[in-house]
């Protein structure tokens, strides 16, 4: 309900118990105080006293007959006790005695957070966690009649779904897929809350408070999960690896003057190196042996060189 006073419909009401108190006031009790003003007689002034109240009385009536809520504001009306629906925004007349009022209710989204402490998780972990749950009034006319107090019973339901989504999860799911709880969270909320006429646009987990020894322990846990899975990694590659090599030494093996071609590439990858020597002659061969040796003395102090037999 809406506690929050109108300064427009309070200047409206207040104009018009002026509009009605004061002629009504100077017909028919301003001459009962005149007679006792003058002849002292004190059921004159008990009489203009009674006018005056009744004169008070009726405009009250008449101005709380006028109403004027804002544009976020609807008011439930009861005709002889029975809803007939709701009214505003706006400026409108309600008839007195017959109609009345139920309440008056503010529509905007509205939040409030939820907390539940030391609750235990699946796995037997107690944490605190803290939500924060988004809502409006999307039926004014149910909230104000199935349930006393929608916002209390609203804040009570949140505060059971959470501690229930808490104990259905492990920790860990917890920490890392808060997203998902809180979908799941708002659905079993708002399950509960359309009863009454109220819609939960959005569910947040905003924190989620762990002792600071099991903090420490699921460092060291995830430390060692994704050693684990660098290791793993490092070794399926290896795995690759020698696999291809496997399969590369096959085509080697099975393709005639593979092997001799690869031993040219060998060759001219090494020439490319800077500051390389290489010298190529047939194997067993004894001149091209020494030609080799002796340009490998002569070169002992220079640049590195090599030789190919």
């Amino acid at each position: 309900m809406s506690f929050i006073k109108n300064p427009v419909q309070i200047f409206i009401r207040n104009v018009i118990r002026f509009v009605i108190l004061i002629p009504l006031w100077l017909i028919f009790a301003m001459s009962n105080f005149t007679r006792f003003t003058n002849t002292g007689n004190m059921n004159q002034l008990i009489s203009g006293g009674i006018k005056t109240l009744v004169i008070l009385w009726l405009a009250n009536v008449v101005a709380g007959m006028f109403y004027i809520l804002p544009q976020w504001e609807r008011l439930v009306l009861l005709r002889l006790g029975k809803s007939v629906g709701t009214r505003g925004p706006g400026l409108f007349i309600i008839p007195p005695f017959i109609y009345s009022v139920a309440r008056i209710l503010d529509i905007r989204i509205q939040t409030y957070e939820v907390k539940a402490t030391k609750t235990l998780t699946k796995d037997n972990i107690p944490i605190d966690v803290t939500a924060a749950v988004e809502l409006e009034i999307e039926n004014p006319e149910t909230a104000a009649i199935k349930v006393q107090d929608y916002w209390k019973t609203t804040e009570w339901a949140s505060m059971e779904a959470l501690k229930s989504t808490i104990g259905g999860n492990d920790l860990r799911p917890l920490l890392s897929e808060t997203e998902r709880i809180a979908a799941d969270l708002k659905k079993i909320i708002d399950a509960a809350a359309s009863d009454f006429g109220v819609n939960v646009r959005a569910v947040r987990i905003t924190d989620v408070g762990t002792p600071s020894s099991l903090v420490e322990e699921l460092a060291v846990i995830a430390r060692a999960e994704r050693s684990a899975k660098a290791k793993k990694i490092q070794a399926d590659a290896e795995v690759q690896v020698a696999n291809a090599l496997a399969e590369a030494s096959n085509v080697l093996a099975n393709a005639e003057g593979s092997l001799e071609l690869r031993q040219i590439q060998a060759l001219l990858d090494i020439s490319k190196e800077e500051s390389a020597m290489v010298i190529i002659y047939p194997m067993g061969n004894v001149m091209g042996a020494s030609i080799a040796s002796a340009a490998a003395g002569t070169q002992t102090k220079g640049p590195q060189r090599k030789k190919v037999g």
